[in-house]
Order: C-alpha cells, then structure tokens, then sequence
C-alpha cells in the first residue's frame, strides 16, 4: 500500500509540474508594439495606374482615390506608366541602404526603419533593375516608410507590394508599423505566424493538473479502502 501511494503521489507530482512548466513555455511573448495586417483581408489593396493611385490612412486602413476621402492619409503610391509615391508632411520612404538620393527602395527582409535612415520626400519614380535596392518586376518588393500617426508623433514601418509583369500592376499586400513613436521596426517584423501547439497540455495548463489531482487523489482514497490481501502460505509436506 506504501508503495502505491508513493507512486501515485509521485505521478500527480511530476504531472502537475509538467503541466505549470507546459504553460509557462508556450505562453506566447508580446511582440513589442508592431502592428501587422495583411489589407483588405489578405487580398491586399490594388494601386490604381493613375495621376491619383491611392491614399492610404495605415493606421485606420482606410483607402480611396480621392485625396479628400481619406482624412489624415500616409501613404500614396501612384503612377499611369510608373510607380511613385507622394508623400504626406512628414512622410517619406526608406532608400536602399548606402544611397543618399533618389526614389524607394527594395529592401531586404530585416533592414532597419528609423531615423537614421535616408528618406525619399520628392516624387521620383521607384527603378526597375538589377542592381541592389532595384525594384523587380513579377516579383514581392519591401519598402520602408515614415509617417506621422494621429498622435501627431512620426512612426515607421514597412509595407510588401507584389508588382507584376509591368510596374502597373501592383498590390499592396502586407503593412507593419510601430506603435510606438519614434522606435526603429526590422522589414518584415510582425508578419511571422505562430508556432503551433501540440498536445492537451498547453490547453488545458493548470486546469488539466487540477483535474487529474482529483482522478489519483480518488484512485489512493480508493486503494487505501481495499483490504489488504494476504497472499497464500506455501503448503507444506512433512517427509515421510
């Protein structure tokens, strides 16, 4: 009886430990203050070849072609035979790492946003090519951005825009900015999914511990009731 106890009461030990140690490992982290959407529920947000394209507000996500329809708008990529942006006051796009001058440029996954950085203002069209922070066409191409949010106070971010066989054919399909003004954000950061959870454990946590506590405190009252069992004495034969 001794014996099962101790091994009954070692089991709920080591299980309840495992269920506390389970949760706290799969506790997801708080991924600093990006926010990340994919826009227009992952069909992303077409830019019109037009002198007008399209006005984005990438905080409310709200978008049109008409300057007035978008109040406090912070994007505007646009062009009839080109890709441009327009900037708001106090926005502006990432250059390719190293150049001082000219239009956007396509960035690597991981670069750097921030005030460090050397921002486009003008309305120079974005170069198709192969040289590096080129634009591509038929292909994703990663831009950074500044803006100044509705706390009056400038962001950064990152936006993907697919461009197809032409540099007028193009969607906007992934935004990602900080929160918080004034702090840096990595090209990408916030666009990767979370891992998956296998196995009760990690749903149920603690309550699952409880829950199988009160199974093995029954199965030992349980035990602990039964009468003992005697086993049987060997018979014994005198010699003859």
């Amino acid at each position: 009886m001794a014996n099962l106890k101790a091994r009954l009461s070692g089991h709920l030990a080591a299980c309840t430990a495992a269920a506390f140690a389970t949760s706290a490992v799969v506790t997801p982290e708080a991924k600093a203050a990006v926010v990340y959407y994919q826009p227009n529920a992952g069909a992303g947000w077409v830019i019109p070849a037009t002198i007008d394209g399209l006005y984005i507000n990438v905080e409310t996500q709200v978008t049109a072609t008409t300057v007035g329809s978008v109040p406090g708008w912070d994007l505007n990529p646009y062009g009839s035979s080109t890709l441009r942006f327009f900037n708001s006051t106090g926005g502006g796009q990432l250059r390719y790492p190293g150049i001082t001058s000219g239009a956007a440029g396509n960035l690597p996954l991981g670069t750097t946003v921030s005030s460090s950085g050397s921002y486009n203002t003008a309305v120079d069209a974005v170069t198709f090519g192969a040289s590096p922070g080129n634009w591509q066409l038929n292909a994703s191409n990663y831009f950074g951005f500044k803006f100044v949010a509705a706390d009056t106070q400038t962001h950064y971010g990152w936006g993907r825009m697919d461009v197809g066989a032409a540099a007028t054919t193009r969607s906007i399909m992934e935004i990602g900015y900080e929160s918080t003004a004034g702090t840096s954000i990595l090209v990408g950061a916030g666009s990767a999914p979370p891992a998956s959870v296998p196995g009760p454990l990690p749903l149920f946590g603690a309550t699952a511990a409880f829950g199988w506590s009160r199974r093995l405190r029954r199965r030992t009252l349980q035990a602990s009731r039964q009468p003992a069992t005697v086993p049987a004495l060997p018979s014994y034969t005198p010699p003859a």
